[in-house]
């Protein structure tokens, strides 16, 4: 008997959440499955290069540019390319986790950016992982609202002019998903959470005239943001 066929989605090895469905659709599933199956190869080798890294400075005591980069360094004129209009304004920024709760409050705070990070401010539960998903979803369509249980007290949305700008924090390439499989191998956790970021609300940050920005910690070199580069492209 042949083998069956491998799903074109992430399968889900959890249980079930509150409207998890509206997150973990069939197509963004296909979609977060294809980000591993083209790119944790790819993930797995630079994580493998960076023990490799840390022994070669071990031995040599040495940190230098690299020889091809000379031409950048030495040309004044060289610039990156300009930063969009939603993120000149960096004068006050916040960071925190996605709860609900945290979510109304930070867009309400009037810092210029929120920081939202599902890395090191949020506990990696599927739990987490998922409902921050939704509040954000949320946030876009101004659909969210939270009344604190002990306190009665209700949170909203102030009007659009006033909110922050969202920059999203994936987890590191280090951090894997157990909760999310593709061929009975756990997904990175920086492919879910970009995954389904970008997957459900890319266009919709596009047409409110910002657009979907990512905090991309704890990259060790230029082929790890080449490898984020190409994810994104």
């Amino acid at each position: 008997m042949s083998a069956p066929a491998p799903s074109p989605l992430a399968i889900v090895d959890a249980e079930p959440l509150p409207r998890q469905e509206e997150v973990l659709t069939e197509a963004a599933l296909a979609f977060v499955a294809e980000l591993h199956r083209r790119f944790t190869p790819r993930r797995d080798e630079l994580l493998a290069r960076r023990a490799e890294r840390r022994a070669e400075i071990a031995r040599t005591s040495t940190l230098d540019f690299l020889p091809e980069t000379a031409a950048i360094r030495a040309d004044d004129s060289w610039r990156v390319a300009a930063c969009p209009p939603a993120l000149q304004d960096r004068r006050v920024e916040i960071t925190g986790p996605t709860d609900r709760k945290m979510t109304i409050n930070a867009l309400n705070s009037g810092a210029k950016i929120w920081l939202a990070d599902f890395e090191d401010a949020s506990a990696p539960t599927w739990e987490n992982v998922v409902l921050g998903q939704i509040n954000l979803a949320d946030a876009y369509t101004r659909n969210i609202d939270f009344t604190d249980s002990k306190s009665g007290k209700s949170y909203a949305l102030k009007a659009d002019d006033e909110l922050a700008t969202v920059v999203m924090r994936p987890r590191g390439w280090h951090l894997n998903e157990r909760h999310l499989q593709v061929d009975g191998e756990p997904v990175p956790g920086a492919f879910v959470d970009f995954g389904l970021y970008f997957f459900h609300n890319a266009q919709r940050l596009l047409d409110l005239g910002k657009g979907p920005y990512f905090y991309l910690p704890k990259t060790e070199s230029h082929l790890e943001a080449r490898l984020w580069n190409d994810v994104f492209v």
